[in-house]
């Protein structure tokens, strides 16, 4: 065993013994394998050092290398024209890339170093928005926020907003889905005020509403709550108090009438299908709207523990055969439009195995655009000869 200060721990290390907070609280059992969250958390919660198995194993004695015979001199090779050279160099690219084409994107995502950071500066925030949660339930006033909202645009900076996106469909913390969910709604949410074009206040504003929005889940019992199956009829009714719980503990502590109504309006739906109330477009307040579309979106396109994330067109193609009419028709179409933009020229596979190339998205049919495929072939999805083809993932 061996102990090392925090900032010397790599993850795949072994825990030897329990890392404990000054409370008492067990951070990481003996014995687990550290990941890059798990070293986050123990900057967090200002752990000094943690003692590890030591892995390192004596090298073993080296055979003693034999001098080889020097080798017979090469006739020197013609030197290569400019033209040649530019030949070579254009072929290896060509070869680089195609290669890096056969590696689902999901593989070269969490292979970058920039997912790499995000992934670490994530569960810091994770840890910290877990911390303003237990402030606000202790008696905390909105005063709060300002560190919460802090730590949310920090994740926003040096990235666009769809590289974003793809980091967060592929960061679900099982261990934490409330605060994992809570920061991706936070995170969504902003990005669509962006798309939206609103000041930098009500961007604000309405990041907050994101993260809060599903605060009343925390007085929901834990096994409804973490429940991996669907709910019976009575967990399901006890499960819907969740937005009356979160307004009345957002009440009183100062906090802007419009993240309220997110905490309460949030599964509300345009045509009146939605709880609590069951409001109609009108009724609902627009920052509810907003992080109601976020609140679906991130639910379908993250990972969880029964399915992979669902790729944006396979979300959009919901949206449009179930979503358009229950949610807002002022933000739904610009979100969706946005979202199938973004992927415009994107490598994708069907579901009939084959590879393309996004080369014109349908207004009338996001989720169903003009595909060139490899060889050479242009087909339109939102064709009736088609009807039974879609995009399965993104390349």
């Amino acid at each position: 065993m061996i102990t090392l200060t925090v900032d010397k721990l790599e993850p795949n290390m072994i825990v030897a013994e329990p890392v404990v907070t000054k409370r008492g609280q067990t951070l990481i059992k003996a014995q687990e394998k550290l990941s890059p969250q798990m070293i986050a958390k123990l900057s967090f919660y200002k752990i000094e050092s943690v003692t590890v198995e030591d892995i390192a194993e004596e090298a073993p004695e080296e055979a003693p290398i034999e001098e080889a015979p020097a080798p017979a001199a090469e006739p020197e090779k013609p030197k290569k024209t400019l033209k040649e050279k530019k030949k070579e160099a254009s072929e290896a690219k060509e070869k680089q890339d195609r290669a890096s084409q056969q590696i689902p994107y999901t593989q070269r995502l969490k292979a970058s170093p920039t997912f790499q950071k995000f992934q670490s500066d994530y569960a810091i925030n994770i840890a910290f928005l877990q911390k303003n949660f237990d402030d606000i339930l202790a008696g905390a006033d909105a005063s709060c926020t300002d560190e919460m909202l802090k730590n949310c645009e920090s994740l926003f900076k040096s990235k666009t907003t769809i590289e974003l996106l793809n980091m967060l469909s592929n960061m679900r913390n099982l261990e934490d889905p409330l605060y994992s969910h809570s920061l991706n709604v936070g995170l969504i949410s902003r990005a669509i005020g962006k798309w939206l074009k609103m000041p930098l206040e009500d961007v604000n504003v309405l990041t907050l509403a994101g993260l809060l929005h599903d605060i009343g889940k925390t007085q929901i019992p834990k096994e409804i709550l973490n429940k991996p199956g669907k709910y019976t009829e009575a967990e399901f009714e006890i499960m819907k108090t969740h937005p009356v719980q979160g307004k009345k503990i957002l009440n009183d502590k100062g906090f802007d009438p419009r993240i309220l109504y997110a905490a309460l309006q949030h599964h509300e739906r345009a045509d009146g299908s939605g709880y609590p109330r069951g409001l109609e477009e009108d009724e609902i307040d627009d920052f509810a709207s907003i992080v109601a579309i976020a609140d679906v979106y991130d639910a379908m396109t993250t990972a969880r523990a029964h399915r992979d994330p669902l790729c944006s067109f396979q979300v959009i193609s919901e949206f449009e055969k179930e979503g358009l009419h229950t949610f807002n028709t002022k933000f739904i179409l610009t979100f969706l439009e946005r979202i199938a933009n973004t992927y415009n020229n994107s490598r994708v596979m069907l579901n009939n195995a084959k590879t393309g190339r996004v080369v014109y998205i349908n207004k009338s049919s996001l989720s169903r655009p003009v595909i060139q495929l490899d060889n050479g072939e242009i087909i339109n999805l939102a064709d009736n000869a088609f009807s039974d083809i879609y995009i399965k993932s993104i390349l």
